[in-house]
């Protein structure tokens, strides 16, 4: 659970020069170097007892006996990554964050799929800010820093102290809350202590509602609290965490990852339903809507499928005027803005328009079986939850832009959606 400050998403796939130069020189070290199961798992152990800086020369030697390794690999781009943060020699800094992700790539492209490689890759592709500060208190931000440092070389009392008396110097400070309760987590994790597990355990959890009370719109406390819990064996408990942590931040890809490993370690499906929206509208100059409907939708006069026809219609009406203006659907939603954008208001409103149709077919008898996406979205209405399911399954860069408002006085609905409809039991 160490945090990665991650800020976006790795796209590209390719293996950059670097990375294969990386290979070939592994590769020719690795061929005087025998292979060594034992310091293999010696490197292993210390990586998994936290201490990253002992760590860190062990993985080297284990990479050179197993340089295709991609679990060898993925622990020493991570070690490297963790003791980069505590370089203070900019250039040098720079290096071991270069030479983490050509590891971390290499391992990928060996077959390394892990959430932590992946979520370091995110990191490592951005510019370093490692060296941010964390507070404007100078106090507490060498207390921090202390902690840090502490926490890469695995021991996690002295961190934990430092990670205090930060707190406690800069009450305001999110990641001194977040990082005492990690470091608690992983005194923990370690542990095979029943009741040495479940104390800290809880006192981890105490840490991060600490840090909820800070910024509840930060989706980190959630999801290491949520593996706290879950650790408890306290399942629902840490279900209901996860699922906070997507309603403060659903935009980002670290906010699904408590939830979805919670899924597959309880064996619980996940899944949005599926809802096809056959039609869509281009407007490329003021007063004028291209609306488009795929052929399927008009085929079938029994489905209900016809009533899609409506989307395009109510969308069309929300599109600036001839002289440019806004529309008055638009402006009504919207007073205080003068630039049209594909909004929350507009989609729900089209979606509706269709359930209309819909229901009046139904009215007159001419539906005999809904098609699945319409029945889906008749659910989807019926529950209350049209708005939660566009704003998590169909948000663009326009409707995104609606969730924080909408979150304010739905926040409940929000958590609803994924208990009510994406998690199957």
């Amino acid at each position: 659970m160490f945090d990665l400050r991650l800020s976006s998403r790795v796209t590209g796939r390719r293996i950059p020069v670097v990375t294969v130069l990386f290979l070939l020189l592994l590769a020719a070290a690795a061929s005087a170097q025998t292979p060594d199961p034992a310091v293999r798992q010696r490197a292993l152990d210390t990586y998994e007892s936290q201490n990253l800086v002992a760590a860190l020369p062990l993985l080297e030697k284990a990479a050179l006996g197993y340089p295709n390794d991609p679990i060898v690999l993925s622990r020493l781009g991570f070690a490297l990554y963790a003791n980069s943060a505590d370089e203070k020699d900019a250039v040098k800094r720079d290096q071991m964050r270069k030479r983490a992700r050509d590891i971390l790539l290499t391992s990928k492209s060996l077959g390394d799929n892990s959430n932590l490689t992946q979520m370091a890759l995110d990191v490592l592709s951005n510019p370093d800010a490692s060296q941010i500060p964390f507070s404007n208190v100078k106090a507490a931000e060498a207390a921090i820093r202390e902690g840090e440092a502490a926490f890469v070389r695995g021991d996690m009392d002295k961190a934990i102290v430092a990670y205090k008396k930060a707190f406690e110097l800069d009450p305001n400070l999110y990641d001194a809350a977040l990082y005492a309760g990690d470091a608690e987590f992983k005194k923990a994790h370690l542990s095979q202590d029943a009741n040495f597990r479940n104390e800290h355990f809880a006192a981890a959890g105490g840490w991060f509602a600490k840090a909820i009370a800070i910024n509840p719109d930060r989706e980190t406390a959630y999801r290491y609290w949520g593996d706290a819990l879950d650790g408890q064996g306290k399942t629902i408990e840490a279900r209901d965490k996860f699922i906070e942590a997507i309603v403060a931040e659903p935009y980002g890809r670290r906010s699904y990852v408590g939830l979805t490993q919670w899924g597959e370690r309880h064996q619980v499906q996940l899944g949005h339903p599926r809802v096809d929206v056959p039609s869509s509208i281009v407007s490329n100059k003021p007063g004028e809507a291209k609306i488009t409907i795929d052929d399927s939708a008009l085929k079938n006069s029994e489905d209900g499928s016809v009533a899609w026809i409506m989307y395009g219609m109510i969308r069309a009406q929300w599109v600036n005027k001839k002289d440019g203006g806004r529309s008055d659907e638009f402006a009504k939603a919207y007073p205080n803005e003068t630039t049209y954008r594909h909004t929350l208001a507009e989609e729900v409103a089209a979606l509706r328009g269709v359930i209309a149709s819909l229901q009046e077919q139904m009215k007159n008898k001419r539906v005999k079986q809904l098609s699945p996406s319409l029945d889906n979205l008749m659910k989807l209405n019926e529950a209350g939850l049209l708005e939660p399911y566009v704003l998590f399954v169909r948000p663009n860069e326009g409707i995104a832009r609606d969730y924080l408002t909408y979150r304010k006085t739905n926040r409940d609905k929000l958590k609803r959606y994924w208990l009510e409809v994406v998690i199957q039991q």
